[in-house]
């Protein structure tokens, strides 16, 4: 177990954080998990196998996030990578539709969430010596903008505001930040708040089915960069705009849509 190596993974019971973790595990990594209930992260845990662990942990406490460190820390003897997955969505509303109540609390998870991550992990790793902190972004980091979506895109930006402040601020120390970019993947937050449909709710099939890539390829793809990480400042990005636009090209569909890569 000594040389193996430790990543937690918040939001690690559904969507991407899950297969993350599936992959993680896969690699010969033990790999701990959290979500707000004890039984669904257990259950998780369970489904993905003996190296995954559950731990209940609510990511806008910070109290919880150093609970959830301490947690890997005695169950496994450090923490090598730390991954801020969690993260929260809404139907596609105008801004002023939205009732504050859910505002608050994509902020509070998508935002306040990963700073309280990554302040008690880059805490942690600079007492023991060092580690990576990874910050998980989606739709509206990269600038893009898109009617509906003010409240998660203002928060995803955030977080590549986030990754470059923690990459100046850890510089010359053993932590090192990342940033993780999965492009367009139709998860459980995609499917349940029906991100598939713009505000008059027509459809966009065609630009998922050309831009997605299904769980089982990015989060292989995303874990073997994760693990060959060295530098500060790391992004790993699956669909840049470069990327996104050679798709659409390439299905005949350039100029037709306007490419969103980052959205989760």
């Amino acid at each position: 177990m000594a040389g193996m190596t430790v990543i937690v993974i918040t939001g690690g019971t559904r969507g991407i954080g899950r297969g993350l973790a599936g992959a993680f595990a896969s690699r010969g990594c033990q790999v701990v998990i959290c979500g707000r209930s004890e039984q669904a992260a257990r259950a998780s845990a369970a489904e993905l196998g003996p190296a995954v662990l559950g731990v209940a942990a609510d990511v806008t406490s910070r109290p919880d996030m150093e609970r959830l460190w301490d947690t890997a820390q005695d169950q496994f003897g450090r923490v090598d990578h730390w991954i801020n997955n969690a993260g929260t969505a809404l139907a596609p509303q105008l801004l002023w539709d939205i009732p504050e109540s859910d505002i608050r609390t994509v902020v509070e998870v998508n935002m306040i969430g990963a700073i309280n991550g990554s302040s008690v992990a880059a805490a942690r790793m600079l007492a023991a010596g060092g580690g990576f902190v990874w910050n998980m972004v989606g739709f509206g980091s990269n600038g893009r903008v898109s009617r509906g979506m003010a409240p998660y895109g203002s928060t995803k930006r955030a977080l590549a505001y986030l990754h470059d402040t923690l990459t100046l601020e850890t510089r010359g120390t053993a932590v090192r930040a990342g940033l993780l970019s999965p492009g367009l993947v139709v998860t459980e937050l995609v499917a349940e708040n029906d991100l598939r449909a713009d505000l008059r709710g027509r459809r966009q099939q065609v630009y998922y089915e050309v831009l997605s890539d299904p769980m089982d390829v990015v989060a292989p793809w995303m874990a073997d960069r994760v693990l060959a990480a060295r530098r500060n400042g790391t992004r790993v990005e699956r669909l840049t705009t470069p990327k996104a636009l050679g798709r659409l090209a390439g299905a005949g569909l350039r100029g037709r849509v306007r490419p969103a890569a980052g959205r989760r």
